[in-house]
């Protein structure tokens, strides 16, 4: 079964995440985040990973720590549901347009992590969330997840529907990536015979 899970508690946040990479796209999602809880479900939603978060930071102060935190359980729970990452995918590309934003997503599940993200917003916030944070929540991860995944919205004026974009990218270009391949099943799929190094 490819599950993880991940408490990460720290003087600034206490998050608990899981996630099973072979579900339905079930999500049960609680950070105290409006916005940041229906982009969570969204990306369960479509990429058909089951995903739990139970979250409480620091939101008194702002949201950039409970955001980050998440990112980084959440990257380090898929990381772990990988295991060996026999017989994946690895590679996947998708253009998810949102009205009139249109963002391109593509993933290499290769264990070495790197984030390429070009989305210009034209506002501070969304709501209550401020939109600087949609690049920290990809970079947490992706550096913890150990994926090089590169994000761009092409065009968009609506600051929610490039945000949405993004994330919908994201889950559509997972379920592809991690999806198994059945003629490599028992496969690492790199010529090194093994990721992440």
């Amino acid at each position: 079964m490819r599950k993880g899970s991940v408490r990460r508690a720290t003087k600034e946040t206490d998050v608990e995440v899981a996630l099973d990479l072979d579900g339905r796209g079930a999500s049960a999602i609680s950070t105290g985040i409006g916005f940041f809880d229906h982009m969570l479900d969204l990306l369960a939603r479509h990429s058909r990973i089951d995903i739990t978060v139970k979250a409480k930071g620091d939101l008194h102060i702002d949201h950039h720590h409970t955001t980050e935190d998440v990112g980084i359980a959440l990257g380090q729970a898929f990381k772990q549901a990988l295991g060996d990452m026999k017989g994946i995918t690895r590679y996947a590309d998708v253009h998810v347009p949102m009205d009139e934003a249109l963002t391109r997503v593509a993933i290499d599940i290769s264990g070495r992590p790197f984030l390429v993200f070009d989305a210009n917003f034209g506002r501070d916030k969304v709501g209550e969330f401020d939109t600087e944070l949609v690049r920290e929540w990809f970079q947490a991860f992706a550096v913890h997840s150990g994926v090089t995944l590169h994000v761009e919205t092409l065009y968009g004026s609506n600051d929610h529907h490039i945000a949405e974009s993004c994330f919908k990218g994201l889950a559509r270009a997972l379920r592809a990536a991690i999806a198994i391949d059945p003629r490599a099943a028992d496969e690492v799929p790199s010529t090194k015979g093994r990721l992440g190094e």
